[in-house]
């Protein structure tokens, strides 16, 4: 103030009128949902054609944004995103996006016999047209990055290809198992998967497309369940101190940690219950967390019932592994 010769009160004055231009302006419920239907072409979702999960997402999966699914290995993710892929790549006319896909397949799970099966399941009337089934497996850019390292040196190529080719989805098979596989032998100073998430977020945004990524399952630490507190009630963080092997399915976390949670939009956990599949809203901010059982059939996921079961409390992010053995076990620090 000296500097300039103005009094305190000039100076208030500036920073209200300085404030009012750079703040902006206060908006209500009701226009930002005007403006949400102006742009619905912006929000769109992907169908999955299962009708439960689909009107509890309110649509699909969400344009913009990235979805996880979490679960143990043969539980269904791949069988779910192998179906998104086939519904991206679907011509409009029957209900698809029309567009290709890029599906990087980390484990090599990734089966075009299995995906044109579910297919000529699922729309016979389209499957059997001559010639249709190669063009849109033909639609599905498959890569195969060997480390987490050529995966981020592939990311600029998913960016243009996004750009110049008409993608319609992008799906990440497993993000788990990049960062095992890159830091399976020691610890990183930082989130090894920090950076890729949030570029995997930003091609979500700019290009308006849904990714989908998926991420595994491994045992939750002691000191864990005492420092997430969310994951679940007291009581059963205090069931976590005893060495009961009943409660074995409860010390089960996503692989990628707490930090990755906080990245992603929506998780959907598949899991098990008593031989039962489930597939539940974990995250979302605009769903409730409801689940739905399933089984897999040659068309991939079908749900057995379309009427949700809704997750109280702490079920909703606790992850049942009853009668499956695909929990990865790693050094906590690795993947936190």
């Amino acid at each position: 103030m000296e500097l300039l010769d103005v009094g305190l009160e000039e100076v208030m004055v500036a920073v209200a009128h300085i404030s009012e231009i750079a703040c902006p302006p206060n908006q209500t419920a009701m226009s930002l949902l005007d403006h949400r239907n102006q742009n619905e072409y912006l929000a769109g979702h992907l169908p999955t054609r299962l009708e439960g999960l689909d009107a509890a997402l309110c649509g699909g999966i969400p344009f913009g944004v990235v979805t996880e699914l979490v679960g143990p290995a043969g539980i269904g993710k791949t069988q779910f995103c192998m179906k998104l892929a086939l519904l991206a790549s679907l011509p409009t006319s029957h209900g698809g996006l029309g567009g290709r896909v890029i599906y990087v397949d980390v484990e090599s799970k990734f089966s075009s016999r299995r995906m044109i099966e579910m297919g000529i399941s699922s729309f016979p009337e389209i499957f059997h047209m001559g010639g249709l089934a190669q063009e849109m497996a033909g639609r599905v850019l498959v890569l195969r990055p060997a480390s987490l390292s050529e995966f981020t040196e592939s990311l600029q190529q998913i960016k243009v290809s996004l750009l110049q080719n008409h993608v319609k989805l992008l799906i990440v098979d497993s993000m788990a198992a990049l960062a095992s596989g890159e830091y399976g032998q020691g610890t990183p100073r930082h989130h090894p998967l920090g950076w890729h998430i949030s570029y995997i977020k930003s091609l979500a945004e700019f290009c308006r497309i849904p990714v989908v990524v998926t991420n595994q399952v491994r045992s939750q630490s002691r000191d864990e369940a005492s420092r997430y507190l969310f994951q679940g009630s007291v009581e059963s963080r205090a069931d976590t101190t005893t060495e009961d092997p009943s409660n074995f399915d409860s010390h089960l976390v996503a692989a990628l940690g707490i930090h990755w949670a906080h990245a992603v939009s929506i998780r959907l956990v598949l899991e098990s219950r008593s031989g039962q599949r489930l597939i539940k809203i974990a995250k979302s901010s605009i769903s409730p967390s409801v689940g739905f059982f399933f089984h897999i059939t040659s068309s991939g996921i079908s749900l057995l019932n379309n009427e949700g079961v809704e997750m109280m409390g702490p079920q909703a992010n606790k992850i049942h592994c009853q009668g499956h053995s695909g929990i990865i076990n790693c050094d906590t620090e690795v993947l936190q």
